[in-house]
C-alpha cells in the first residue's frame, strides 16, 4: 500500500495516470523545471512514462514520489519524494518540484517537512541528502530552514540546456533537528 500522508492544507497521494494532465502542466513549465534538472516536456506521453517511472521506482524500492494535493482543490500542484533510496544504506535524496502559480504560499516547506518526518521515522533514514542548483536560492533558504547543513560544492553536477550547472550538496540526519 502506498503511504498517503497529510499536514495541514496538503494531501501527499500517489500519482496515477489520472494526474497525466497535472503532472504535464507543472513538468512542461519552464520555469518550474529551471532547476530540475531535465528539459521541460513537450508531450504528455512524457508525463505518462514519469508517472510509470515512479511506480517502478516504488515498486522496487529505489525511490518514492507523492503528488502534493492541496486539501480544498482537487489535482496536482507538484510533487515531493525521495530519489536514490537506498534501504540498505538507509538514506536518500530528497526531490520537490511545484508548479509556479502556487509558488510562496510555503507549500513545498510544508510537504517537505512532512516527508522527511516520514523518512526518519517509518523508512528509518539516517540521512536525507539534498543537490541544488546553486542559482536556486529559494530552494537553498528552504532547506537551510529545515534543518539542512550545506556539505560542498559540486562543480558541473547537472547538465541541463546544453550547459554545465553546479550545485550545493546539503544533508540532513536525523539529530540535525532533534529527532535521534
Amino acid at each position: 500500500m502506498f503511504p498517503m500522508l497529510e499536514t495541514e492544507r496538503l494531501v501527499l497521494r500517489e500519482i496515477t495516470i489520472e494526474d497525466t494532465e497535472s503532472i504535464f502542466a507543472c513538468f512542461s513549465d519552464r520555469e518550474a523545471m529551471r532547476y530540475y534538472g531535465q528539459e521541460a516536456f513537450e508531450q504528455r506521453e512524457q508525463a505518462e512514462r514519469l508517472i510509470g517511472f515512479f511506480a517502478d521506482s516504488y515498486r522496487e524500492k529505489r525511490g518514492i514520489r507523492w503528488g502534493i494535493e492541496r486539501k480544498d482543490a482537487p489535482g496536482l500542484i507538484g510533487t515531493v519524494g525521495f530519489n536514490a533510496w537506498s534501504p540498505k544504506h538507509r538514506r536518500a535524496e530528497i526531490g520537490y518540484e511545484i508548479h509556479p502559480d502556487h509558488w510562496r504560499k510555503g507549500y513545498a516547506s510544508e510537504a517537505v517537512a512532512c516527508i522527511l518526518a516520514y523518512g526518519f521515522e517509518a523508512l528509518n533514514l539516517a540521512r536525507i541528502g539534498a543537490v541544488v542548483y546553486t542559482e536556486n536560492a529559494a530552494s537553498s533558504r528552504m532547506l537551510i530552514k529545515l534543518g539542512f547543513r550545506e556539505e560542498g560544492l559540486l562543480r558541473h553536477y547537472m547538465f541541463q540546456s546544453g550547459v554545465s550547472h553546479d550545485t550545493y550538496a546539503y544533508s540532513l540526519l536525523p539529530g540535525d533537528r532533534g529527532l535521534a
